[in-house]
């Protein structure tokens, strides 16, 4: 573990022994906190040490969803490429795709569609991420997958 690391985690209250264990509050993993401050060295560092990527928070959300909540391409892309689900539903039944088509992120549903992220998924309102598209360009790059 790097000094950085270990720095990382005793800022935010994580146990240095269980890199995969969410804070007492449920509420972050290392990997969720990392990828929603946008520490990519912080990301690469956990997924080397081989961090459990199918834990969920308090929300059913798993770290991929934090890294599209601050945005980060490139976490983005080494989370997808190390494994996680893509197409995790949280507690309300969205996916990342519907959570970056509501809040008008075109860039973010353009890369989780080029990485497979299945648009046909509904959430427990019977609502798919075209459903939810807050903007022209989230609903123009997802009718061509509809």
């Amino acid at each position: 573990m790097s000094p950085n690391l270990a720095a990382f985690l005793q800022q935010h209250g994580f146990a240095a022994d269980n890199l995969s264990a969410p804070q007492a509050d449920g509420r972050f993993t290392p990997l969720m906190r990392a990828a929603k401050e946008g520490r990519l060295d912080i990301v690469d560092e956990l997924l080397v040490l081989g961090v459990d990527l199918s834990v969920l928070n308090a929300d059913g959300c798993n770290a991929l969803w934090l890294a599209c909540y601050n945005g980060s391409h490139a976490i983005i892309e080494r989370l997808i490429d190390a494994g996680i689900a893509i197409d995790q539903q949280n507690g309300n039944g969205a996916s990342c795709l519907m959570y970056v088509a509501s809040n008008s992120k075109p860039d973010l549903v353009r890369l989780l569609l080029a990485r497979g992220a299945n648009a046909a998924l509904k959430n427990f309102d019977d609502f798919s991420a075209l459903d939810l598209a807050a903007s022209r360009d989230c609903l123009k790059l997802l009718r061509g997958k509809a």
